[in-house]
């Protein structure tokens, strides 16, 4: 993947975990006690309507961060580890070298 293309990518991870609200949602999902949540108990939650979740929800999912599975009339999400992988390589020097393997794969 050439080096522009590679930065773009990474810049669409980093904006999507750069948002406070995002923030809170994704701390909720890794938290919770299944693993996931439904969309339905944001909102209440957070105290914002369905179409900003929603939204927030899509940013990350797009991203690739969370996973989103669809059951009867509601979206359920879940972290996707292999995302949360990628922030950690780019947020580590450490593993620095596994950044650019893992967006080499996206």
């Amino acid at each position: 993947m050439p080096a522009h293309d590679e930065a773009e990518g990474l810049a669409l991870v980093l904006k999507a975990v750069a948002d406070p609200t995002r923030l809170q949602i994704f701390r909720i999902i890794a938290r919770a006690p299944a693993g996931e949540t439904c969309v339905c108990d944001f909102a209440d939650c957070l105290g914002f309507r369905q179409p900003t979740v929603s939204h927030h929800l899509k940013i990350m999912t797009e991203a690739g961060l969370l996973n989103r599975e669809r059951r009867g009339t509601w979206s359920w999400y879940s972290v996707n580890h292999d995302g949360l992988n990628k922030v950690r390589a780019i947020l580590d020097p450490a593993v620095g070298s596994l950044a650019t393997q893992a967006f080499e794969r996206v």
